[in-house]
Order: structure tokens, then sequence, then C-alpha cells
């Protein structure tokens, strides 16, 4: 990784399903079998009843604004042509909340609501990785 690159995530045995099903433009989160809790992020055990009988089912990819952040500057200079932008927690239809960047609207609070209805689109970041970000509907 050069200085000025961004950093990619790393599929790991538990996180690999989850970006494949990014980088398939179809995203999937993890559903416990023995309580029904959705579960983000990735994980081995239910942290509800601790059950290893997890599956992956596919999202709605919408879902609100629960929080956000503006970023008005970074210390990487990776980041630097993409300042400002918006950091978001949403909260999925499904249940769980994914944080991600919000895009497709002006770096401004009064663009940024809580509460703000999105929907997923992807970021194909090369062959291996693509990103969810989500952006208003």
């Amino acid at each position: 990784m050069s200085a000025a690159s961004k950093p990619i995530p790393t599929a790991d045995p538990i996180t690999a399903p989850f970006w494949a099903s990014a980088k398939a433009h179809a995203l999937e989160i993890q559903r416990c079998n023995s309580c029904g809790n959705a579960l983000f992020y990735p994980r081995g055990l239910c942290p509800t009843c601790f059950s290893s009988e997890l599956t992956w089912q596919p999202i709605s990819g919408k879902g609100v604004v629960h929080a956000f952040t503006i970023v008005y500057r970074h210390p990487s200079p990776a980041f630097q042509a993409d300042i400002p932008y918006v950091v978001a927690l949403i909260e999925l239809d499904e249940g769980v909340r994914m944080m991600s960047n919000l895009v497709g609207v002006p770096a401004d609070p009064e663009h940024v609501k809580v509460g703000l209805p999105v929907e997923i689109v992807y970021e194909d970041i090369n062959v291996e990785i693509t990103l969810p970000k989500f952006r208003p509907v």
C-alpha cells in the first residue's frame, strides 16, 4: 500500500461471505438460526444466544440514517480528495446498523438528517473488493 492509497478490507473465513455478497451487488448479513437475531458485523457466534448456527440472508438494501458525521479533515493524504464526506450509521430495515459512507448528497448538515431514507449502492474498489455505500432515496 503506497502512502497515498486508502486501506482496503481483507476478507477472512468469517467475513468472506459478506465480501462475496458485496462483490455480487447483493449484500447479505447473518441471521441466527437459534434465536432469529439478525447480525452485523459478521462473526462466528450469535451475541444474543451464543449459537454458531448462523446463515447468510440477503438484505433489502433499504434503511435510514441513524447518526452521521461530516469529515472536513483527515490525517491521511489518501482521503484529502474526498473531503468533505459523510460517514453515517445506517439502520437497515432488517434491524442491524452498518457504518458506511453516504454518497450522492452534499456533505452539508442541511442535506443530511437523522431519519433520512437511504438505499444501498456499491463501489467496486478492485476485482476483489466492493464497498457497500448508501445514498438518499
